[in-house]
């Protein structure tokens, strides 16, 4: 299935910055509110279902044998025509 890219941010914040940007995502799963992405005049409105699919990944890109780039992504996935399904996997501890 193709990607499309609805919004796409990318910069160079403080971890209080980041810290905040992930409150007020969590603050409005909390609440059951939309989550709008703004940059620019650039704009994008989601409405996560009750439970989305939550996918956490941490990697690290570059040659095997030396330093790379690390990283830590979270996601939020679901079917636009779904209610969102319980996925598995485990349960997630973040410390």
């Amino acid at each position: 299935m193709p990607e499309e890219v609805l919004f796409e941010s990318e910069s160079d914040l403080t971890r209080a910055e980041i810290a905040s940007y992930l409150r007020t995502v969590a603050d409005n799963l909390d609440g059951g509110d939309d989550i709008t992405l703004k940059a620019g005049d650039e704009s994008v409105t989601l409405d996560p279902p009750t439970r989305p699919t939550f996918e956490v990944k941490a990697e690290r890109e570059g040659p095997s044998d030396g330093p790379g780039e690390l990283s830590i992504e979270f996601e939020l996935e679901w079917d636009e025509n779904a209610a969102g399904e319980d996925g598995s996997g485990g349960s997630l501890e973040i410390e």
